[in-house]
C-alpha cells in the first residue's frame, strides 16, 4: 500500500495534460474502463450510479410534461433507414450492419440502431389515424451504436446510452412548441442538477440533424476551451411523416401529415460533469447527482472501534434516515489520510469526520470538497447543516463554471481575430455572420471552429460578417468542439 501522497500522483495534473487527466480520473475513480472491443467502454457501478441519477431526474421531468416511456427494437431494416434520404446519408458512415443471423444470410440487412426515427415512424404510421390520437409523446431509454473512428470514454464511444424522445403533433405550431419545451428542460437540468451553465439556441443548417427542419442544442464550455454539445432537440417538420406515411384525419376531415420532433441526451453528460468540475485531486460531483453525497470517516486512533465507531454508526443512521446518500468508511486497512484522498478523488461533495474530541463536544466536522473548508456542527443539527452545505456546493460549482465561461467568451469581428483567439485561448467566440454556408465553411477550414448556436438577435458591434464583410443577418457562437 502506497502513501497518501502517492495516491494523488496516480492522476496527471490538468495543467500538464488535460486529456490524460480526464482518462486518469475516469479509471482511478472507477467510473468506466476500456472493453476488449475498440471504442467501447464498460461503465462501472460508480459511473452507472451517476447515470442512474441523471436518468431518474430527467425521466421525472419528461413525465411531468406528459411523456411516457416505451421501447423499440435494436435492429432496423435497411429499407426503413433509406426512406428518408437526407437521414440515411447523414448516418451511413457510422452505421453497423447485421447481415447474418445464426448461420443464415439475412434477406435484408439490419442496421444496429444509430438512432430510432425510422423504426419508430414505421410504428406511428400504424397507430395514428385521427387528430384525436395526437399528440403522441413517447420517450425511450436505450443504447445506440455509431461506428466512430476516434473515441473517448463517455464523450464519444461506439456504443453509448441515451434517451430519445419522439413526438407527433397536430400542427406546426405545437411541433415547434414541443421542440423548445424540451430544449428548456435540457437547459434547466444541465444548470440545476449538473451545475453546468449552457447556452441554448438554433444550429446552422450545416450543423443540424440529418433530416430535420431545424435543430436546437445546449452547448457547454469545457476547461480546455472546447465546446461540448450536451443535448439536442430537433423539429422534424413533416419530413419523416411524409417518408413513412404518418397521416391523420384532421378536424376538417382531411388527411394531413403529422408534425414531428425528436430529441436526446446521452452518457456524454457524465463526461461533461467530469471535465467541468474536476480538479487535480479528481472528481467533484454536484450533490444532486452524486451517488454518495457524504462519506463518514471515523478517526481511527487507539481503541476507536469501541469508542468512535459506535458513534459513527449512529451518525450514519441519522443521515440515512434524513434522506442523505451516505457511506460509512469503517475499513481498518487504510489510514484516515488515505481515505480522505480516496473520497476526494471520487468527488464526494462532503466528508464528515468524527473523532474522540468531536464526540466529547457532541459535534462532527464537515469538509467541503471544493475548497476543503472545514465547519464544526452539532450532531443534533447535522442533517440541516449538510442540506444547507449541499445547496452551497451546488451553487458554487455552477457559479465557478459560469465565471470561467464568461472569462473565456470573446467578441471577434474578423476572421483574423477569430483565428488568433482560437490559437491563443479557444473558448466561445461571438461573431457576426451573413448566413452563408460558404463563409461558415471558411471559418471551419481556417480555424477548425464551427457554429455552436445562432443567437436570437444580433449583438451590438457585430453588424458585419466576420468572413465576407457583408451585413450580418445574425450573430453566432463559434468554438472548437468535441
Amino acid at each position: 500500500m502506497g502513501t497518501d501522497k502517492d495516491f494523488i500522483k496516480q492522476i496527471t495534473k490538468r495543467s500538464e495534460d488535460f486529456s490524460r487527466w480526464y482518462t486518469d480520473v475516469i479509471k482511478r475513480a472507477e467510473l468506466a474502463d476500456y472493453s476488449p472491443m475498440k471504442g467501447m467502454m464498460v461503465i462501472r457501478p460508480y459511473g452507472f450510479e451517476v447515470w442512474e441519477l441523471i436518468q431518474s431526474n430527467l425521466d421525472r421531468m419528461f413525465k411531468d410534461t406528459g411523456h411516457k416511456n416505451a421501447y423499440f427494437p435494436l435492429f432496423i431494416p435497411e429499407s426503413f433507414l433509406k426512406k428518408e434520404a437526407e437521414h440515411v446519408e447523414g448516418f451511413a458512415p457510422e452505421v453497423a450492419w447485421v447481415s447474418v443471423g445464426g448461420e443464415e444470410e439475412l434477406e435484408e440487412r439490419l442496421a444496429v440502431r444509430p438512432t430510432s426515427e425510422a423504426i419508430i415512424c414505421s410504428m406511428y404510421s400504424k397507430w395514428i389515424k385521427s387528430w384525436r390520437d395526437l399528440p403522441v409523446l413517447i420517450n425511450q431509454w436505450a443504447n445506440v451504436v455509431r461506428w466512430e473512428k476516434v473515441t473517448r470514454p463517455f464523450l464519444r464511444t461506439t456504443e453509448f446510452l441515451w434517451q430519445e424522445g419522439h413526438t407527433v403533433h397536430e400542427t406546426a405550431e405545437e411541433c415547434e412548441e414541443e421542440t423548445l419545451k424540451i430544449l428548456n428542460i435540457y437547459k434547466t437540468f444541465a444548470e440545476d442538477y449538473l451545475a453546468i451553465p449552457v447556452i441554448s439556441g438554433l444550429k446552422s443548417d450545416a450543423e443540424k440533424f440529418a433530416g430535420a427542419v431545424s435543430t436546437y442544442a445546449i452547448e457547454a464550455l469545457m476547461p480546455d476551451g472546447k465546446a461540448l454539445q450536451a443535448g439536442t432537440s430537433h423539429n422534424l417538420g413533416q419530413n419523416f411523416s411524409r417518408a413513412f406515411n404518418i397521416r391523420f384525419e384532421n378536424r376538417e376531415q382531411k388527411l394531413e401529415y403529422g408534425w414531428q420532433t425528436s430529441w436526446g441526451v446521452s452518457t456524454r453528460l457524465v463526461g461533461a460533469l467530469i471535465m467541468v468540475h474536476g480538479d487535480d485531486s479528481g472528481l467533484i460531483i454536484p450533490p444532486k447527482v452524486a451517488p454518495l453525497q457524504a462519506v463518514i470517516v471515523p478517526i481511527s486512533r487507539g481503541n476507536w472501534k469501541e469508542t468512535v465507531l459506535p458513534e459513527a454508526e449512529k451518525l450514519f443512521s441519522t443521515l440515512k434516515n434524513g434522506g442523505i446518500r451516505v457511506y460509512l468508511d469503517d475499513r481498518d486497512t487504510f489510514t484516515p489520510g488515505w481515505k480522505f484522498s480516496e473520497w476526494e478523488m471520487r468527488g464526494v461533495p462532503v466528508r464528515v469526520e468524527i473523532g474522540p474530541k468531536d464526540i466529547e463536544k457532541g459535534q462532527a466536522v464537515l469538509v467541503n470538497r471544493i475548497n476543503r473548508e472545514k465547519s464544526f456542527v452539532n450532531i443534533e443539527d447535522i442533517v440541516e447543516e449538510l442540506s444547507s452545505l449541499f445547496k452551497k456546493i451546488q451553487s458554487d460549482l455552477f457559479n465557478n463554471a459560469l465565471k470561467f465561461r464568461e472569462e473565456n467568451t470573446s467578441i471577434n469581428s474578423t476572421l483574423e481575430e477569430l483565428v488568433a483567439t482560437i490559437e491563443k485561448q479557444r473558448g466561445f467566440i461571438r461573431s457576426g455572420w451573413c448566413g452563408s454556408e460558404k463563409c461558415e465553411a471558411i471559418v471551419k477550414e481556417k480555424a477548425a471552429a464551427t457554429i455552436r448556436v445562432i443567437d436570437k438577435k444580433k449583438s451590438a458591434g457585430l453588424d458585419k460578417c466576420l468572413v465576407c464583410g457583408k451585413e450580418a443577418e445574425k450573430s453566432v457562437i463559434f468554438a472548437k468542439s468535441y
